[in-house]
């Protein structure tokens, strides 16, 4: 047997072997949930039914219309500062904890250390947490968002930073140049792009969890969808869903479009 057929046998095997150990946790999964797979797709129908029947919105929901506009605007300030001003906070913490142009150990591993932490906390979770001590406000959802922006991005920015300007900073750097002028003419022109790019993701992402957060702290859209939902009004909770799909679309159109334009 060539080395070829060797190898293409070996995948196979392997590929086949990880099908059915997925398949055999999905099975295992269901069976500890009774999960009734015949049940669900026999209801199935039933439900897109009832969907299409009473989630849609109505000639009566777009009364509620200038409500949800406001309340969504409310979230998507509340998601661009939140992200915004972590993202100041998080370049500022990636230049002085990167590997290149940073500070001397063992400040490199305690930034990241934080950084880890921050990140993998999820958002609801610090929403839950937070909730303890500033309760229901819009606060709390922007310290949620706050939070888990700072700990991505600054782990973001710490990995743009290595890769992109290492060569430049030890090209800099054999000039005799000061670390002021490493930050200003490598770091920070080399990595613009990136940062920009990644705090144009980060508020998208705040966006969608601020409907969450927003549910949990009584606040925004969130809040709106909430009440609508539990009042019954499947019409106007649904004109809710349709106006965040708009805006996140729009949202992430904009900084697609941003990207292209500085790439």
């Amino acid at each position: 047997m060539d080395e070829a057929t060797r190898f293409f046998r070996n995948r196979t095997i392997t590929i086949a072997l990880a099908t059915l150990g997925i398949l055999a946790v999905n099975l295992v999964a269901g069976g500890y949930l009774q999960f009734n797979v015949s049940k669900a797709v026999s209801d199935m129908p039933n439900g897109i039914v009832w969907m299409f029947s009473n989630f849609i919105p109505s000639k009566g929901s777009l009364e509620k219309l200038p409500i949800i506009l406001r309340q969504l605007l409310t979230t998507v300030m509340i998601s661009i500062a939140a992200s915004c001003i972590s993202a100041i906070l998080a370049i500022v913490l990636a230049v002085i904890g990167s590997e290149s142009v940073g500070l001397k150990k063992p400040v490199p591993f305690i930034v990241r250390t934080i950084a880890s932490v921050f990140r993998n906390i999820p958002t609801v979770a610090w929403a839950l947490i937070l909730l303890f001590s500033f309760k229901q406000s819009e606060f709390t959802g922007f310290l949620a968002l706050f939070l888990t922006g700072f700990g991505y991005l600054t782990r973001c920015f710490l990995e743009t930073i290595d890769e992109v300007s290492a060569g430049a900073v030890e090209a800099l750097r054999a000039t005799g140049a000061s670390y002021g002028q490493l930050i200003a003419q490598a770091v920070i022109p080399l990595t613009a792009t990136a940062v920009l790019s990644w705090v144009l993701y980060m508020i998208e992402t705040n966006v969608r969890d601020a409907t969450l957060i927003g549910i949990l702290t009584g606040t925004g859209i969130g809040f709106v969808f909430d009440m609508y939902y539990k009042s019954f009004r499947y019409d106007a909770a649904a004109l809710v869903i349709v106006c965040i799909v708009l805006v996140v679309i729009a949202l992430e159109l904009t900084s697609n479009l941003i990207r292209r334009m500085i790439l």
